[in-house]
């Protein structure tokens, strides 16, 4: 699933700077955790394309290429979003 979410992300952000990171067993036993993972990821991602963007829009941009992930699989996605600026 993280190499699916980075596909997605690099794809429609082009971001200089992406690492996706499944957080699932830090979350064994919590609302949501499945056995084998991919419920519970952080997004770390700079983009040019987020340039001009409040951290809301950042994140609802974002949460509208996931769609069907965050509707099936993932339970909680934490996101680290900046522009290109930093």
């Amino acid at each position: 699933m993280a190499g699916r979410l980075h596909s997605k992300l690099s794809q429609a952000f082009e971001p200089d700077y992406i690492v996706v990171i499944d957080e699932s067993e830090a979350h064994r036993g919590h609302a949501g955790w499945r056995e084998g993972g991919g419920t519970h990821f952080r997004v770390e991602m700079r983009s040019a394309a987020f340039d001009g963007m409040g951290r809301v829009a950042r994140s609802r941009a974002v949460h509208r290429v996931l769609r069907e992930e965050l509707d099936g699989p993932i339970h909680a996605l934490a996101l680290d979003l900046s522009g290109s600026d930093g």
